[in-house]
């Protein structure tokens, strides 16, 4: 038995030995890759959130937008005849004149109507020339089976170049933004929002996710906006637990004559949207000012304690208390020497 745990421990040290020296030659691997990952992430993170904006935006209003305005205009302009149009006029033709009506143009056929259009067959319908000779050039990858889908894909090559149509959206979306805001400073707007939002708080599922947004978007861009005073940190939700918190105001009169000492409505934000949180009342002295922004402790809050501004990180507090010791041994040498140098003339003055 001893000799077999004795054989036992002599093969396991090794193994311990030969893994211990893995570990350690991939340290630096894996702290170099760790460290890349650090710098490469938010930037990449940054990318990808605007490229899922983008999409989501050209999903969502681009396209959706642009096919409205393509079938508009399409249904407007369109000049597509259908056979038996064509058939009536070749049975007023004289004699010979339906040889000199028709022609074949690269394996095309093509009609000259009584106004002067030269249309391309299509199936059973006839459109311009023009028009089918554009959209031949460039198809697209959408199905072509109608008229009305050739002078859709035309619309969209002649005019809604997506170069033009996003400055003319932005445009039209200010220009909205302005009137509807407008629209609401005076009292008929108001009325209307106020009649518009009570009809939607009547539909089941959409005012619960109506009242979310409406909040976030009120505490991002209303202009009564609440006013954060400083940021504080209290211990909530118990003892020994430090939250910072948005300090809003005084709270009530009664409470802080109950406690008959100053109190304060604290908003404490939620992470990662600090734009929700519960708000409390607490006592002014169970409160700790912090040297912060508010700027900072949004961004405290969004990343979820990962930001913390420099001056308030550990290290910069150790370096903080070293240059203050520093200072004050400093001071404290200068004194000295002040005091030695009037020690000295007030010797020389005596003696003289």
């Amino acid at each position: 038995m001893n000799s077999q745990s004795d054989s036992e421990l002599k093969t396991d040290v090794p193994k311990q030995k030969r893994t211990g020296w893995l570990r350690r030659s991939f340290n630096p691997f894996r702290i170099a890759t760790l460290r890349g990952l650090a710098v490469m992430l938010p930037p990449l993170l940054t990318v990808m959130l605007f490229a899922w904006a983008w999409n989501s935006i050209d999903r969502a209003i681009l396209r959706p937008v642009e096919s409205l305005i393509r079938h508009g205009v399409a249904w407007g302009i369109e000049d597509v005849r259908d056979a038996s149009t064509i058939t009536a006029e070749t049975t007023e033709f004289r004699p010979g004149e339906t040889t000199t009506r028709f022609k074949n143009v690269k394996g095309q056929i093509v009609y000259s109507a009584n106004d002067g259009t030269e249309l391309a067959q299509l199936n059973e319908q006839w459109i311009p020339l023009d028009v089918f000779t554009f959209v031949k050039a460039s198809p697209g990858n959408a199905p072509l089976a109608t008229g009305h889908d050739y002078y859709e894909r035309y619309v969209q090559l002649r005019y809604l170049k997506r170069h033009l149509v996003l400055p003319a959206l932005l445009a039209i979306l200010l220009a909205v933004m302005y009137l509807t805001g407008k629209l609401l400073a005076v009292g008929i707007g108001r009325i209307f929002w106020h009649w518009f939002e009570s009809l939607i708080n009547r539909v089941p599922i959409i005012r619960n996710v109506y009242s979310s947004v409406k909040q976030v978007t009120d505490f991002a861009f209303k202009e009564n906006d609440i006013e954060f005073t400083r940021v504080v940190a209290v211990e909530y939700p118990r003892k020994g637990i430090w939250s910072i918190g948005f300090v809003t105001g005084e709270s009530f009169e009664d409470i802080r004559k109950a406690v008959g000492e100053p109190i304060l409505s604290v908003l404490m934000p939620t992470s990662p949207m600090p734009a929700t949180g519960f708000t409390i009342t607490t006592l002014k002295s169970e409160t700790i000012d912090l040297d912060i922004s508010i700027d900072q402790a949004i961004q405290y809050c969004v990343s979820c304690g990962v930001v913390v501004p420099d001056h308030q990180t550990a290290k910069s507090s150790i370096e903080g208390q070293v240059r203050r010791r520093t200072e004050s041994a400093t001071n404290k040498q200068v004194a000295k020497l002040d005091g030695e140098s009037d020690n000295t003339v007030n010797t020389k003055a005596q003696e003289e």
